[in-house]
């Protein structure tokens, strides 16, 4: 069974997801589900993107089994690496990501990072930062989270992760992954972009080349319609690049079949 491994109920800041809801529509897709909540704990704006993760436990426990895991996402970052650390030894996750949601101090959801800096300047340092922190969470990461992430809020006329524009700097990237045995997520949000899904395929391709082997999916879902969206699309990026198709359970990687 094919896992969506990248969503959101409502024990994230963000997100108001029912869990009942989004199982219904995980078992309509045919897919498997893993929720993981937020916790950025360096966080600069005024929600708080934490969570109780016994609270968390309990809540959703009762579901989990073959069809649901339960993970957290945790925004990586120097100054909170020994916490998160910390944090992910309170419960028995299944599966761990470590995302780059702040650079230098700055959500890059907002604008306010962009302002004043061309897009080499903004994704140079998205990039660097990225290949850094995962090289210090590598120990108890599983999965790189959406590294097309900056693409979603960039304001320049292209805004997506090209290879043809930054060859080291995502080289940089998937170099520090497969070094640490982390698995690269393929987020499936915005591959109902053709744009979008052909600026990523050189960037997987690239990472089979360098000797990657395996990839997660990803909807990110905040809401349950969105679970599973453009996997079709995702699977046949997938095997085009040769990548193998992955969750993890307790810890431990799982080959998904299709």
């Amino acid at each position: 069974m094919i896992f969506d491994s990248h969503s959101h109920t409502a024990f994230s800041a963000d997100s108001e997801m029912n869990p009942e809801e989004a199982m219904q529509k995980a078992e309509s897709e045919g897919v498997g589900l893993v929720f993981t909540e937020h916790l950025d704990l360096d966080y600069p704006g005024e929600m708080d993107f934490t969570f109780n993760p016994k609270e968390y436990w309990h809540s959703y426990e009762v579901y989990r089994g073959d069809k649901l895991r339960l993970g957290v996402e945790i925004g990586m970052n120097e100054a909170i690496c020994r916490q998160n650390e910390a944090f992910i030894q309170r419960v028995p996750f299944d599966l761990v990501i470590g995302s780059q949601h702040i650079v230098d101090g700055q959500d890059i959801y907002y604008p306010a990072y962009y302002e004043g800096k061309t897009k080499k300047e903004a994704f140079y340092r998205y990039f660097e930062l990225m290949a850094e922190n995962v090289l210090r969470h590598g120990d108890f990461i599983d999965v790189l989270g959406h590294i097309d992430y900056i693409s979603r809020y960039a304001p320049y006329d292209n805004p997506e992760v090209s290879y043809e524009e930054f060859p080291d700097d995502i080289d940089q990237v998937l170099r520090a992954a497969i070094e640490t045995n982390t698995v690269m997520e393929l987020n499936t949000r915005r591959l109902g972009s053709r744009r979008a899904l052909q600026a990523l395929k050189p960037v997987y391709t690239r990472y089979r080349e360098l000797g990657g082997r395996y990839i997660t999916l990803g909807s990110d879902a905040h809401v349950a319609e969105n679970v599973a969206m453009n996997f079709k699309a995702a699977a046949e990026l997938a095997k085009t690049a040769g990548l193998q198709i992955v969750t993890f359970c307790e810890r431990h990687m799982e080959i998904c079949s299709r």
